[in-house]
């Protein structure tokens, strides 16, 4: 019979360190955690506390069931949740690790994600990080590669005009529905994962902390409906502009319309302040060697380290 891995509850955390869900009002704490394991592994911060209240906003995630906080007294040292069926995120301080608490989080990760009938469960660490050779040493496997790519600062990228009779521009109140179908459709065609709830799409969009209705680009072809999408959002200290989320119906490919929405994303983010803009892509998409082409360089390496889960031993009658 082959040996059960160990689970959280065979494993214990440092002495003086106690567990709780995460609530909504930890969101400024884990910013700063995640923070500092950024600063100590890539060197720069990429997380904005945004992206946190709005991944827990949304109608799908139950922060009180999926997420569990370490606290030595007062102090948030580490957190871990679970977000849909299979992607987790998790941190340390990097002044708590070498403590075990990153193999317990793991551990509770996989427990989770067994008891909410997860087949996997995988997330992503900086290449060579800590925590990559962590998650390695306790059998997660790569299951992909990102990319951050940046436009070093005063580049541009090469215009592409729209064929006759498209148009970009801003999304309309009334075109997020069809955005988010767009980006949908082609997400799925890679990955592996539900089909995100269009009220998800909205918190992560219209609903997250800062967002201006020029944030949400759309390509409309000359019959007025929505073809290609691209999400620029804006750092916290304003001066990145961040291509989030970028996809052109499969039907309408090969006409210019990714790199047409690229140079007006670049060019409005870049107008409302920013010097640098960024994106992110991953070996599932085929699109690293795009963004190369048109000027982009590779800025940091990341892997999503994944495990398969085994179903919750029954136990003997």
């Amino acid at each position: 019979m082959p040996a059960q891995m160990p689970s959280s509850t065979d494993l214990a955390l440092p002495d003086g360190l106690t567990t709780r869900p995460l609530r909504p009002s930890d969101a400024r704490a884990v910013h700063r955690l995640i923070a500092a394991q950024e600063l100590a592994d890539i060197g720069e911060v990429v997380i904005e506390e945004a992206d946190i209240v709005s991944d827990w906003a949304k109608p799908s995630h139950d922060l009180g069931s999926r997420s569990i906080a370490v606290l030595d007294r007062d102090t948030l040292v580490a957190y871990a949740e679970l977000m849909g069926a299979d992607r987790a995120d998790a941190a340390v301080l990097p002044s708590h690790r070498g403590r075990g608490i990153g193999t317990w989080l793991a551990h509770w990760l996989q427990d989770l994600g067994r008891r909410v009938g997860s087949s996997a469960i995988g997330m992503p660490v900086p290449q060579g990080s800590p925590g990559d050779r962590l998650l390695e040493g306790l059998g997660f496997r790569v299951r992909w590669t990102s990319w951050v790519l940046k436009l070093p600062e005063g580049a541009t990228i090469p215009e592409r005009e729209l064929p006759p009779g498209y148009v970009v521009r801003a999304a309309a109140p009334e075109e997020l529905r069809a955005a988010h179908d767009v980006l949908e459709d082609a997400f799925l065609e890679w990955s592996e994962r539900a089909r995100e709830p269009f009220a998800d799409f909205e918190a992560a969009t219209s609903g997250r902390p800062g967002f201006e209705p020029w944030n949400l680009r759309v390509v409309l072809d000359p019959r007025g409906v929505v073809v290609g999408v691209s999400l620029v959002l804006v750092s916290e200290d304003g001066t990145t502009g961040y291509v989030d989320r970028l996809a052109v119906r499969r039907d309408q490919r090969h006409r210019g319309l990714a790199q047409a929405l690229l140079v007006d994303s670049f060019a409005q983010a870049r107008a409302h302040g920013t010097s640098t803009s960024e994106l992110s892509t991953d070996s599932r998409t085929g699109a690293l060697a795009l963004y190369e082409r048109v000027g982009m360089v590779v800025d940091s390496v990341w892997v999503n380290r994944g495990i398969d889960l085994a179903p919750p031993a029954e136990s003997a009658s």
